[in-house]
């Protein structure tokens, strides 16, 4: 689904903005992310806005960008959510989150203390990346 440019600017951002839905509200936060696997991985508390609209509606989108006047760079994903909250799966994505991140390392979880939505594209668009 990606191309290699689109690949390589998923690997070097760690920051990103995702939107959900409820009752046709739309709620926009930023959020820390890892791209592995063709998956955008987000990781949330179980008390906020995102996990319940996420509950409620699995379509989701996020934006990946750098902005820059005259010279933005981004990607917007639109996708179904996957809420991974243990497991292997949990496991490997805590383990990726915990070496990438320091506010992970400064403050652990356990499975079923936050859970990680995993966003699997299913439409993208992308400019700026030449």
């Amino acid at each position: 689904m990606f191309n290699q440019k689109e690949i390589e600017f998923l690997e070097l951002r760690e920051d990103a903005r995702i939107a959900t839905s409820h009752n046709d509200i739309s709620h926009v936060k930023p959020v820390s992310f890892v791209f592995l696997d063709n998956v955008i991985l987000v990781v949330t508390d179980y008390n906020t806005r995102t996990f319940t609209n996420v509950k409620l509606n699995p379509h989701t989108s996020i934006v990946i960008d750098i902005y820059k006047s005259g010279n933005h760079k981004a990607i917007c994903i639109q996708g179904q959510t996957e809420i991974i909250e243990n497991g292997l799966e949990f496991k490997k994505f805590y383990d990726i989150f915990y070496k990438k991140f320091e506010w992970v390392r400064k403050e652990p979880w356990k499975e079923d203390e936050a859970p990680f939505l995993k966003i699997v594209p299913n439409n993208k668009v992308s400019w700026g990346l030449n």
